[in-house]
């Protein structure tokens, strides 16, 4: 017959946070092994791929990490990944040269006029 298993924690029930594994301790006896959950690798808001250089930690472990391992040196350093952060300045720049250019039309017409 199977040796029992006895519950290691309060919570009785087969829940996502309550996950457990069948070890065997080095005296021959059955144990509880409780498994945290898996981080997940934060993602670019934009685009949603993983951000590269960022660490995958549960939530509440990134207050312990340092700050080099939650940004990259960068604008939107730990949201946005690098493609969409140029897009984003190559799409301010196009914007500041459309109304740049809209100003010049605007002079030449008025000074053609007068």
């Amino acid at each position: 017959m199977a040796q029992r298993v006895t519950l290691r924690k309060r919570q009785p029930y087969n829940t996502k946070s309550n996950r457990r594994r069948v070890v065997k301790t080095p005296g021959g006896i059955l144990r509880y092994h409780h498994i945290k959950k898996l981080p997940t690798a934060p993602k670019c808001g934009d685009c949603g791929i993983k951000l590269p250089g960022v660490v995958a930690l549960r939530p509440r472990q990134y207050a312990t990490v340092s700050k080099p391992n939650k940004t990259v040196n960068r604008a939107y350093g730990g949201s946005r990944c690098g493609d969409c952060v140029r897009s984003r300045v190559v799409r301010a720049f196009l914007i500041e040269e459309a109304k740049v250019v809209k100003r010049v039309i605007k002079q030449q017409k008025a000074g053609g006029r007068s």
